[in-house]
C-alpha cells in the first residue's frame, strides 16, 4: 500500500470488491472493524444503515470481482447500549481486569512498532489504530482505570511507556472536553505514535542521564522529523501527521522542528505538547524520580500562555484533578493513599488507604471517600519514593489483582 493509493470516498459511492481501509466518518453508536473487503451490496446497506458517510478505500487492493456470498471481511458488529459513552459506566474495579490487559497489550505493541521503525520496515497502522478504539472504549466505561495505569511505572520502559500513557491522558482530556468519538480516537492515536522517531536517535544520546549538549539536542529534536517521515510512508492522515509534527511547537515560535507558533499550531497539536509534558515531567526515569502532578502543573501553567495554551492547560488541570487518578497523597492520620476516584470537592477525592508512614509498614487496604470524612483530609501530595516504599507492588497485589 502506498499513500497514493488511498481514496476517500462517500457511503453512497462504496462498491462490492473495494478494499475498506478505514472507516473514516459515521454518526451513532456502533462499532466497525475498519478494514477489509466489501463481499456484497448487504454489507454496504448495513454500514449505511449504521451511520456511516465516509471511508478511505485502498485501490491497490481493490478486486470487482469478488463474489457475492464470499466471506465478509469488512464486519458491522450488533449495536449494544455499552457502546454509549453515557450509559457504560462501571466502577474501576471492574474495569480495571480489562485496563490491565490492555494496557499491557499497548505496550507490545510499541515495542513491536518501535522494532519496525528501527529496522526501517513499515507496519500496518490498522493494529495500532484498532488499539486506540479499545482504549477510547475502556475510557468511556470507566476513565480512573487506564489513567490509574499510567502511574504504575517501569524505569527501564520510559520509551514504551510514555507514547502509551500520552494516548490514554488525551483520550480522557479529549473525552473531558467533549469531543466526538472520532476526533477522541484519532487524538488517541497520535499520542500513541508521536515519539515513534525516537527509535532512530542513537542510545547515547535517548539514554543519555545528564542535560545534552547543543549537538546533541539537535540530533534529539530530529525525532519528530523522523516519526513524520515513518507515518508519511504508512499513508497515515495528513491531519494525524500535523499533529505529530506539532508536539514539540510552543505558542511563541521558539519550539522544533517548524518554529510555528500561535494560530498556525491546532487544536490537537496543543493538547498533544500539553500531555506530552505532563507526562515526560511526571515520569520516574532510571536517573530520576517522576515529579508530583500538581509540580507538574506548576510548571505547565508557568508555560502558558506564552508556550502552551492556557485555556487548553486549564481545562487539563481541571480534568486531571487536583490529586489525579493514581497518585498517592498523605493523609492526616499519618496513612498514605492511593486516589481511586474524583469526587464533587476537588480536595477530598476517594483513596485507598494503605500504608503507616509512622510505623513504616504496609496496611491491610481500605477504601475511604474523603468527602465523607470530616475528621481526615489530603496534607500533601506523596511519591513512593519518599518512604522508600514500592507502589507498583502495592499495586499489584491490593489494587488490580488479576
Amino acid at each position: 500500500m502506498t499513500e497514493s493509493s488511498l481514496r476517500t470516498i462517500k457511503i453512497k459511492d462504496l462498491k462490492p470488491g473495494m478494499y475498506v481501509h478505514e472507516i473514516l466518518d459515521h454518526s451513532g453508536k456502533l462499532k466497525v472493524k475498519s478494514r477489509g473487503r466489501v463481499s456484497s451490496d448487504a454489507i454496504v446497506a448495513k454500514l449505511k444503515a449504521r451511520g456511516v458517510k465516509e471511508v478511505v478505500i485502498d485501490e491497490a487492493r481493490q478486486d470487482d470481482d469478488v463474489p457475492k456470498d464470499s466471506t465478509v471481511a469488512v464486519t458491522v458488529a450488533p449495536e449494544k447500549e455499552s457502546e454509549d459513552p453515557g450509559s457504560a459506566n462501571v466502577t474501576i474495579e471492574d474495569e480495571l481486569a480489562r485496563a490491565r490487559k490492555l494496557h499491557a497489550k499497548g505496550k507490545n505493541i510499541q515495542k513491536q512498532l518501535l522494532k519496525s521503525v528501527k529496522k526501517g520496515l513499515p507496519f500496518d497502522n490498522a493494529i495500532p489504530r484498532d488499539f486506540s478504539h479499545s482504549l477510547v472504549e475502556s475510557i468511556d466505561r470507566n476513565p480512573n482505570a487506564l489513567v490509574c495505569l499510567t502511574k504504575i511505572r517501569e524505569k527501564d520502559d520510559y520509551l514504551l511507556e510514555h507514547s502509551l500513557n500520552v494516548a490514554i491522558l488525551l483520550a480522557n482530556f479529549g473525552r473531558h472536553l467533549g469531543m466526538s468519538t472520532k476526533e477522541v480516537e484519532d487524538l488517541a492515536y497520535a499520542g500513541f505514535l508521536h515519539d515513534i522517531g525516537k527509535i532512530q536517535i542513537p542510545d547515547e544520546i535517548l539514554h543519555k542521564p545528564g542535560r545534552l549538549t547543543d549537538a546533541e539536542m539537535t540530533v534529539m529534536k530530529e525525532h519528530v522529523q523522523r516519526g513524520v517521515d515513518v507515518l508519511v510512508e504508512t499513508g497515515i492522515s495528513e491531519e494525524l501527521i500535523r499533529t505529530v509534527s506539532e508536539h514539540h511547537e510552543r505558542l511563541d515560535g521558539l519550539g522544533y522542528p517548524a518554529g510555528v507558533s500561535g494560530d498556525d499550531i491546532s487544536h490537537t497539536g496543543r493538547m498533544l505538547a500539553i500531555a506530552d509534558v505532563y507526562d515526560a515531567l511526571t515520569a520516574d526515569r532510571v536517573y530520576k524520580a517522576g515529579m508530583p502532578s500538581q509540580k507538574a502543573f506548576s510548571i505547565l501553567m508557568a508555560d502558558s500562555p506564552h508556550k502552551l495554551d492556557k485555556d487548553l492547560v486549564q481545562q487539563f488541570i481541571k480534568c486531571m484533578g487536583v490529586y489525579p487518578i493514581g497518585s498517592l497523597v498523605l493523609l492526616s492520620n499519618e496513612r498514605l493513599a492511593m486516589v481511586m476516584e474524583q469526587t464533587d470537592a476537588p480536595l477530598a477525592p476517594k483513596v485507598k488507604i494503605f500504608y503507616s508512614v509512622r510505623n513504616q509498614h504496609f496496611l491491610e487496604p481500605k477504601d475511604c471517600d474523603l468527602s465523607a470524612e470530616a475528621s481526615l483530609k489530603v496534607v500533601k501530595a506523596a511519591l513512593g519514593s519518599d518512604y522508600r516504599i514500592d507502589v507498583n507492588g502495592f499495586f499489584e497485589r491490593a489494587v488490580a489483582p488479576q
